[in-house]
C-alpha cells in the first residue's frame, strides 16, 4: 500500500467521526423532536373543552378572571353534568347555579354566550329564567340570540324577535373614515370575530373589522376603497348551524310574521343545506298549523 493510500485509510475514519453526531446531540434532538410533537398537543389539551375538571378545577376555573376561556371550560363542564335532559342532570351541579346567574353579567362576549347556552339546558331554574330574560338587552347579538334560543326550552317565546334576527345577514359598517388595506375574499367561511378587513386611518392607524357571526361573506369592501364612517363595508350570511338552530325554535313558537325571514332557506340553493332547507319547510307546516288553531 503507498503512502498515499494509508494516509487515506488513516484519515478516513477520522473525518467519519468527525461526522457522527456525539451523544449529547443525539440526545439534544431527540429532545427537540419531541417537543416538536408534544407542544400542539399540549395546547389542545389546555385548551379543550371536553377535558375533564374535578370539582376543585372548576371553582378554580370559574373565577379565572384573567383566563376567559378557562370560564368558558369550567361552562361547558358544567353543561355536560347537567345533561341535554335536566331530569338526568348530577344533582351535585345546582351548587355552582349561582356562579352561572353570575357570569350572565360577564365583561366577556364569548362567555356571556356560553353561559346562555349552558343555562337553557334546566328550564326548571327560576333564577336562569330571570337571567335569560335579562340577557335579551345583551350588546351582542350573538348573546341574544343564544338566550332567546334558551329561553324556548323555558316555554317562553320573549325572544322571537332575537329568533328571525339570527336568520338575517349582518351588515358590517365601517368603525371610520379610512381605506381598506386588506380584505378577505367574498364566499369564504368566518368564525365569530374572524377578521374582516383592515381599514388604514391617518397615516399610521390600522383599524380591523372582525365579524360578529359565524358565516360566510357575501360580500366585503376590496383593497384600495376609500370608505367613510358608518358606511357598509360587508355582508355576512349565518352559518348553518345558527339558522338551523333558530329555525328548530321557531318551530315552536314562530309567527306567521316570520314567515318572510323563513322562507328564502326552503329555496334549492347550493349554499343552503337539505338540512336546513328541510327544518325551513317543516318550521313553516308548524307555523302554518298553529295559525289555523
Amino acid at each position: 500500500m503507498s503512502t498515499q493510500e494509508q494516509s487515506a485509510g488513516l484519515t478516513e475514519p477520522a473525518s467519519q467521526t468527525k461526522r457522527s453526531m456525539s451523544r449529547t446531540q443525539k440526545i439534544l434532538f431527540f429532545a427537540i423532536g419531541w417537543l416538536i410533537v408534544l407542544m400542539p398537543f399540549l395546547f389542545w389539551w389546555s385548551t379543550w373543552f371536553g377535558r375533564p375538571l374535578t370539582d376543585q378545577q372548576l371553582n378554580e376555573y370559574l373565577h379565572e378572571d384573567k383566563k376567559p376561556r378557562h370560564i368558558q371550560h369550567a361552562l361547558v363542564q358544567l353543561g355536560d353534568r347537567m345533561g341535554a335532559d335536566h331530569k338526568t342532570a348530577d344533582a351535585g351541579v345546582k351548587k355552582w347555579y349561582p356562579e352561572l346567574v353570575r357570569l350572565a353579567s360577564y365583561p366577556v362576549e364569548e362567555v356571556r354566550n356560553t353561559d346562555a347556552w349552558v343555562m337553557g339546558l334546566d328550564p326548571s331554574d327560576a333564577d336562569f329564567h330571570q337571567a335569560l330574560l335579562k340577557m335579551l338587552q345583551d350588546s351582542s347579538p350573538m348573546v341574544r340570540g343564544n338566550a332567546a334560543l334558551s329561553l324556548v326550552r323555558f316555554g317562553d317565546a320573549s325572544g322571537r324577535p332575537e329568533l328571525v334576527a339570527l336568520l338575517q345577514p349582518a351588515h358590517i359598517n365601517a368603525p371610520a373614515d379610512g381605506n381598506v388595506a386588506d380584505s378577505d375574499r367574498p364566499g369564504t367561511s368566518v368564525h365569530q370575530g374572524g377578521l374582516l378587513l383592515k381599514l388604514a386611518v391617518g397615516s399610521s392607524q390600522v383599524i380591523e373589522v372582525r365579524s360578529p357571526i359565524p358565516g360566510r361573506i357575501r360580500s366585503l369592501a376590496q383593497p384600495g376603497a376609500k370608505v367613510g364612517k358608518g358606511t357598509e363595508v360587508g355582508i355576512v350570511d349565518p352559518g348553518d348551524e345558527q339558522v338551523w338552530e333558530a329555525l328548530r325554535a321557531l318551530y315552536l313558537v314562530g309567527q306567521v310574521d316570520d314567515l318572510a325571514a323563513i322562507r328564502p332557506f326552503e329555496r334549492e340553493l347550493p349554499e343552503i343545506s337539505d338540512h336546513v332547507r328541510q327544518q325551513a319547510v317543516e318550521t313553516e307546516k308548524a307555523i302554518q298549523q298553529r295559525s289555523k288553531s
